[in-house]
């Protein structure tokens, strides 16, 4: 094995990667959200893979808001790209960087995407971490608010729809113990959290990474060149991030909305029951400062929000 595939076989990206392929770890996740704001429709696509003492499984989901309808399929494997965004898991489930193809139960989803994707060549999403070996978890947001056309078919109607698209990929030794996150976009702006506790050895230290979209500028928050601070209370997110010149604040509220019971990927003793609360139609409130200049101040809705693992 090159040293380039063992480095990556950790977890890692060298600059000018491409972080979307599969990196051979025991968890690979690849996620999806398509909203309206005008109409609330919410759609969440998800795959997660796992491989442990050789054995590799998949789990895939499809969650559709008004309906409240998720319907998920166990598979014995898929085929996943290590070179870029790609997956094969035959009708079910299909994904390149510009479509998605999901035909679960009574339910398929037709989708393509057009920009705006990750700007930052060099880097992924954690910026330098991501090209540090051997951490937990990996994230990296890469459709920060796509144009998106779209045919979903639910117990026979079609629905055409023109949506707007999330989407991003996290690996690394499984589902950190207790982790957050949070996501909304509209035409102009694009915001994404992601943290967890991130474990070194008996080591357990809380991270969040975050990036911001106006227009077609991105901002990116992440440690050791800014500051993240992450809490939390029933039903509210709050994060404030601070780099040299820049200030970030996002303040989130699920709004008393019912969550998207999610599941996650399968685990190596088969707790197939494990789940987590997504809340579909949720409230983000940004405010984005560089010095004494306000770049954004905007209320963003439906936004998606989670918390997952232990809560204390």
């Amino acid at each position: 094995m090159s040293g380039l595939g063992l480095w990556r076989r950790l977890g890692a990206d060298p600059p000018f990667g491409d972080p979307r392929g599969a990196h051979g770890v025991p968890m690979e996740g690849y996620y999806w959200r398509l909203a309206d704001p005008a109409s609330g429709r919410v759609i969440v696509a998800l795959c997660g893979v796992t491989r442990w003492a050789g054995v590799e499984r998949a789990r895939v989901a499809i969650a559709l808001h008004p309906e409240g309808r998720i319907v998920t399929q166990d598979l014995a494997s898929v085929w996943l790209d290590p070179t870029t965004l790609g997956i094969d898991a035959g009708e079910s489930f299909r994904a390149s960087p510009g479509s998605l193809n999901v035909h679960l139960d009574s339910v398929s989803l037709e989708a393509t995407f057009a920009g705006p994707g990750w700007p930052r060549r060099g880097l992924g999403g954690l910026g330098l971490a991501g090209a540090i070996p051997g951490l937990s978890q990996y994230w990296h947001p890469h459709l920060l608010g796509a144009t998106t056309e779209a045919t979903l078919t639910v117990d026979g109607p079609t629905e055409h729809l023109d949506v707007l698209t999330y989407a991003e990929k996290n690996w690394g030794r499984g589902f950190p113990r207790r982790w957050w996150w949070g996501e909304a976009h509209t035409d102009d702006v694009g915001v994404a959290f992601a943290g967890g506790t991130l474990q070194f050895g008996r080591l357990a230290v809380p991270a969040t990474a975050v990036v911001a979209r106006v227009s077609d500028r991105v901002i990116r928050f992440v440690a050791p060149s800014s500051l993240v601070r992450f809490q939390t209370a029933p039903g509210e997110w709050r994060v404030t991030a601070r780099s040299i010149r820049k200030a970030l604040t996002i303040e989130g509220d699920a709004g008393g909305s019912d969550p998207f019971i999610l599941p996650l990927p399968p685990s190596p003793d088969d707790r197939a029951t494990e789940s987590v609360e997504q809340y579909p139609t949720a409230t983000l409130r940004v405010h984005l400062r560089h010095g004494r200049r306000r770049i954004l101040s905007s209320e963003l809705s439906p936004a998606g929000l989670e918390f997952g693992g232990r809560q204390s």
